[in-house]
């Protein structure tokens, strides 16, 4: 079990009332202060300085990303610029498969659920969103929407990290 999802049970089976409800059409503010840096799977929170290339997404009510492969190379720091085109909440999260299908889950069975980490970006409709992303080690990773639904739907897309 991951952290997330460890987290979350530990906290719904105690019964905390402070689990704040922020998914549907409520719009996430970014928390203010450093951000969390920890190392993933599929890499670790980047910083704006260290930039090494910009890609743009587009997120529809048609539950696809645009585009839905991309192919970057071990230690780029990746700018992702994420626009919502449609007329509900989309996001965009990395990692891997494991943990996307453990999260879509728990956004099933808790879809207003609040969470806030560096390799997730919520974007209410018409606006813009942006991750930056320190791809530090190699393979093959994934990024989807996991509001309700939208998983389900096929928005999933595929990131290839090659090796140094």
């Amino acid at each position: 079990m991951n952290k997330l999802t460890s987290t979350l049970l530990a906290a719904l089976i105690t019964g905390a009332s402070t689990l704040a409800f922020a998914h549907g059409d409520e719009a996430h503010a970014k928390k203010a202060g450093p951000v969390k840096k920890e190392q993933k799977e599929w890499g670790i929170a980047g910083e704006a300085k260290a930039v090494t290339r910009t890609i743009t997404f587009n997120m529809s009510d048609n539950m696809r990303f645009t585009p839905d492969k991309i192919d970057v190379k071990q230690g780029e720091t990746i700018k992702f610029v994420i626009k919502n085109s449609g007329k509900v909440m989309h996001e965009m999260v990395i990692g891997n498969k494991k943990d996307l299908d453990e999260h879509a889950a728990l956004m099933m069975k808790f879809p207003g659920m609040e969470h806030e980490e560096p390799y997730m970006a919520h974007v209410a409709p018409g606006k813009t969103g942006g991750i930056i992303w320190t791809f530090n080690k190699p393979g093959s990773f994934d990024f989807a929407c996991l509001i309700a639904g939208h998983y389900q739907a096929g928005m999933v897309g595929k990131i290839t990290v090659a090796a140094r």
